[in-house]
């Protein structure tokens, strides 16, 4: 995957160097914009993707977008702002661990609110379940969603309680699926020419684990979360157990949601 890459008219692609198993390649920062460009998730602070961020931008880099703020996504935005004087977009960070409290927008999003400028239009979606203050944008123009950790290429993402819900995400997937894009453009990894497919995997997957989750419980009952993951990840590397837990919980609160099954102390059993 190269580093920068001219993606479609007014469409460029950073990675940013901090590639590891949850990140993938790295981070992608888009740059939207010719004349004055807008940056979608500057990523984390590393000094030498900052300097090519506003290298490649050859431009005024007049808004700073921001899908989440996890932080391999959001902290270079206050730097980049403070630097450009750029005006910073998205939503607020949620307190919790894996937050990144430095990014304060000047301009709150809500679902359906637009950045519009000469060159590009870019409606919000708001798209919990990664995380609850997480957004897409539609790029009016191309028909392109900017996905950030909503859908990726190549993997499924973490969903982490409490801020991670799975019941949310998978409504948000069918809300995204419903958009009817071209492409996706996500926040690891490369563009996704064919959305609709990779949605629907995506939904067919965390069902398919669910219903594994379901058949844990029931032959096992009053397991904690971590003695299910074996039973219920048997996929999946010893070494991501604890990633898996967790999303191994954000199924279970959503089965307990349903009313389905119930905790019991520590412990997981059908009602």
């Amino acid at each position: 995957m190269p580093p920068y890459a001219e993606l479609a008219p007014g469409v460029r692609r950073i990675v940013a160097p901090n590639p590891s198993m949850m990140t993938g390649p790295g981070t992608n920062s888009y740059l939207i914009g010719k004349a004055a460009v807008a940056v979608l998730d500057p990523g984390p602070v590393i000094g030498s993707h900052l300097e090519v961020i506003r290298s490649k931008a050859a431009a005024p880099i007049k808004w700073i977008l921001v899908t989440h703020t996890h932080p391999d996504h959001s902290p270079a935005a206050a730097i980049l702002a403070g630097e450009t004087g750029a005006e910073l977009i998205g939503m607020s960070a949620v307190k919790g661990e894996h937050q990144d409290g430095t990014f304060v927008p000047d301009r709150l999003l809500a679902d359906g609110d637009l950045i519009e400028t000469d060159e590009f239009r870019l409606q919000a979606v708001h798209t919990p379940g990664h995380a609850s203050n997480h957004l897409c944008f539609h790029h009016a123009g191309l028909n392109w969603v900017f996905t950030g950790d909503h859908v990726i290429d190549g993997s499924t993402v973490v969903i982490n309680p409490p801020d991670g819900n799975m019941k949310h995400y998978l409504r948000s997937l069918e809300r995204l699926r419903r958009l009817d894009c071209t492409a996706i453009a996500p926040g690891h990894g490369e563009i996704i020419h064919d959305p609709g497919r990779i949605i629907d995997w995506t939904i067919k997957h965390r069902l398919e684990r669910e219903a594994k989750v379901l058949t844990a419980v029931k032959s096992n009952p009053d397991l904690t979360t971590t003695q299910l993951v074996p039973k219920v990840y048997t996929d999946v590397d010893q070494k991501l157990y604890g990633w898996a837990e967790r999303s191994l919980l954000a199924h279970l609160l959503k089965l307990a949601d349903d009313g389905i099954i119930t905790r019991e102390r520590d412990g997981w059993r059908f009602r």
